[in-house]
């Protein structure tokens, strides 16, 4: 019997990324985020999110570039194309604004004192049946190629533990500190009403094997960069998390690791190179 069922799309090749290019990519954006943080995570959000339409969103979302991975194989109208998003705020349009998201977590003074161009991450996320598959390799070439067209020397942004009670992540913290602590010039610091000091342990106690096995994945992806994170954690209650400020310095990178990222990211021009 001949078999008319049509071929399925393989998944990798049913995937885009790009940059935002119209208001149902940036809703479907905001309706990943809101099933990650607020349904599947528990957060509450901020004034802006809407239960009704289910969307996460906040004052800043129209200053960022989204970039977006997207499932070619889903209706954009049902805003569930998106099944991968990165915020991304270049520090041009950051300076026009007055502020950086993460000014509301952190003193950013040390980062802008250094001169050199920014931009800041946020807001990431994977829907959970792609977690396993090539979505959050794919949303890394993107960002790359954003990076490296820009010409951008470090980037920045919160990351998070699940969780608002500090204390559960001690282990995973005291090692962020004792061990990828920012140097001084780069240093920024939690604000003091959130302030959580991440040194909870000596770093003679430390089961470094242990302790890492306990860092999020996004945030030991940044560590393998070179990433370092800042003083003290930020308790952000709204989206139940404990935060670290992570830091990235690509002059500081190892040449084998960021040939590699240089590598992943060339391809022809892209849309990723016009920013909606």
């Amino acid at each position: 019997m001949v078999n008319t069922e049509p071929n399925p799309v393989p998944e990798e090749s049913a995937l885009e990324v790009r940059l935002a290019r119209c208001a149902l990519d940036l809703q479907g954006a905001q309706r990943l985020r809101y099933r990650v943080f607020i349904e599947e995570l528990g957060a509450t959000g901020g004034p802006h999110v809407d239960p009704v339409l289910r969307l996460e969103r906040d004052a800043l979302d129209p200053h960022f570039d989204h970039l977006v991975l997207v499932d070619r194989r889903r209706d954009p109208e049902t805003l569930d194309h998106v099944i991968g998003v990165y915020r991304l705020f270049p520090c041009e349009r950051a300076q026009a604004l007055g502020r950086f998201y993460c000014d509301s977590e952190y003193d950013l003074a040390p980062l802008r004192r250094l001169g050199r161009k920014l931009v800041e991450l946020g807001r990431s996320c994977v829907e959970r049946e792609y977690r396993r598959g090539p979505a959050m390799m794919l949303l890394w070439k993107g960002l790359a190629e954003y990076v490296l067209s820009r010409d951008i020397e470090i980037l920045f942004g919160v990351a998070s533990f699940h969780g608002a009670d500090a204390t559960r992540h001690a282990h995973a913290l005291s090692y962020l500190h004792h061990f990828h602590l920012a140097p001084e010039a780069m240093r920024v610091r939690a604000l003091p009403d959130h302030f959580h000091p991440m040194d909870q342990i000596p770093s003679d106690a430390i089961d470094v094997r242990a302790a890492l096995a306990e860092v999020p994945p996004l945030i030991r992806a940044y560590l393998r960069l070179g990433g370092f994170v800042g003083e003290g954690a930020y308790i952000d209650q709204e989206f139940n998390t404990t935060d670290v400020c992570l830091i990235m310095d690509t002059s500081a990178m190892s040449d084998r690791y960021l040939d590699y990222y240089a590598r992943k990211a060339t391809r022809p021009a892209s849309a990723l190179n016009h920013p909606a």
